[in-house]
């Protein structure tokens, strides 16, 4: 494939890097500096590419998304914050027949966790001796808090146990990928369920994983639906 890179950050670089390795070409780089409200995002630009992927800032990615899906391009995007503007974006992209996936997150085992959470939740429900709550850690350059991890995280355990709420406190500190831990907290006993990424190249190997099963469909997809089917 002939790849397209929105955004120049690390997880662009790792995807990058990756897919070069796998026998891809990375086509075109669009940075920041040359791309306010997604103007470099032109036919002529990505003219012979096969996939986009959209690794930015929450304030731009709408704007990304929507002159992708007019061009009729194959984004895979991870960059969280922009779904109010979901149904906008996903009207255009069936409109102009492209695709798109979208996760706040592409490790497998996330997903995996997420679904664990949500099964544990379920047991904690009416148990009223039990405090439950999530606490995320991540690198100190990472832009938002709660992340978007935490915040499908939270959905899940509501979907889980609907009576609580599960807070979230978010630190940012030092060099970390992500931590996300589920606390059940008693009087005389603690309950943790617990994902760490070690690497950034997880992450890097999902979003790859999910650029190459986009390929021939067309549609709005997330990576849940990729590894699981249909929506849980």
């Amino acid at each position: 494939m002939r790849l397209a890179f929105v955004g120049n950050g690390k997880m662009s670089r790792a995807i990058a890097q990756l897919a070069v390795e796998r026998g891809h070409t990375a086509a075109t780089v669009i940075e920041a500096a040359e791309n306010r409200r997604g103007e470099a995002l032109t036919a002529e630009r990505l003219r012979g590419v096969d996939l986009v992927f959209e690794f930015t800032r929450p304030d731009a990615a709408a704007e990304n998304l929507l002159r992708l899906a007019r061009l009729g391009q194959r984004v895979v995007s991870g960059t969280t914050g922009w779904l109010d503007r979901l149904p906008e974006v996903s009207r255009m992209v069936m409109e102009h027949g492209g695709a798109l996936l979208f996760s706040p997150n592409f490790s497998p085992g996330v997903h995996l966790f997420l679904r664990a959470a949500r099964d544990l939740a379920r047991r904690f429900e009416g148990r009223s001796d039990f405090d439950g709550f999530v606490v995320e850690s991540h690198h100190a350059a990472k832009r938002d808090a709660p992340s978007g991890t935490a915040v499908a995280l939270q959905r899940e355990l509501r979907r889980g146990a609907p009576s609580r709420e599960f807070p979230v406190t978010s630190i940012r500190g030092g060099y970390p990928p992500g931590t996300h831990t589920v606390v059940f907290d008693a009087p005389f006993e603690t309950i943790r369920l617990e994902h760490e990424a070690r690497s950034r190249q997880v992450f890097a190997a999902g979003a790859l994983q999910a650029g190459e099963w986009l390929q021939g469909r067309t549609g709005v997809f997330t990576f849940e639906q990729m590894l699981f089917g249909e929506e849980p």
